[in-house]
């Protein structure tokens, strides 16, 4: 089954039965809405939402040498962006857990810059992601697989998110209570839910419109 199609009063109800049924996560799909809900007069007229959810490619099936185009043109950006700004680093390539990172690795006598390029709660190094996504999208037609990583700050990231995100889902299965995370951008719901399932007995979705989305970790029904 790569593709269903499901009604429920709101559009989130209905994806999240659709995720539910695919066994899939937000990121693995692609979200069609058919019809938007309508209250009606009394109840009288209304209709549920009703959306198409269709599986995309997974992630192991994209080829390595697109990954290797897309860390070159995005190493190359990186590079020569951060020349035009005067920071002393360097670059390099790193296929890790079928993702390419694009290391910049400080080689100044401290690490002034690094700071600089990550920012406060790393927004500079979001900034330079977004960048990077946009460039490496416009230059191969298809979407950016590519990591932007300032002295393994995002491996540093995901491995505590991870770490954090299957303690919550162990806990989830021994209480059979639902908890709700803080509000998280795309890469760490993904990583989120990448983590809880390898946890048996819980399943993930998320609730909410940017920027407040967040993970919703319950018992799988």
């Amino acid at each position: 089954m790569e593709e269903v199609e499901r009604s429920a009063p709101s559009v989130e109800e209905a994806i999240e039965a659709a995720l539910a049924d695919l066994g899939a996560s937000e990121q693995e799909v692609a979200v069609q809405i058919v019809q938007e809900p309508r209250t009606g007069f009394l109840g009288v007229g209304s209709q549920d939402a009703v959306v198409r959810v269709r599986l995309r490619a997974r992630p192991d099936a994209v080829p390595e040498d697109d990954l290797e185009d897309q860390g070159e043109i995005a190493a190359e950006f990186v590079e020569g962006l951060l020349s035009r700004m005067g920071l002393t680093t360097g670059v390099e390539l790193e296929l890790q857990e079928g993702t390419m990172y694009v290391n910049v690795l400080g080689t100044g006598p401290d690490d002034e810059d690094m700071g600089l390029l990550i920012g406060r709660h790393g927004q500079t190094l979001e900034a330079l992601q977004e960048l990077t996504r946009v460039v490496v999208g416009h230059r191969t037609g298809i979407g950016s697989r590519v990591i932007v990583d300032v002295q393994d700050y995002k491996k540093r990231q995901r491995s505590r998110l991870a770490s954090k995100a299957r303690d919550i889902a162990k806990r989830v299965a021994r209480t059979g209570r639902e908890e709700e995370l803080e509000p998280m951008n795309p890469y760490e719901r993904k990583v989120v839910h990448d983590a809880v399932s390898g946890v048996a007995g819980v399943e993930s979705s998320s609730r909410g419109e940017e920027p407040e989305r967040r993970v919703v970790i319950r018992p799988r029904a």
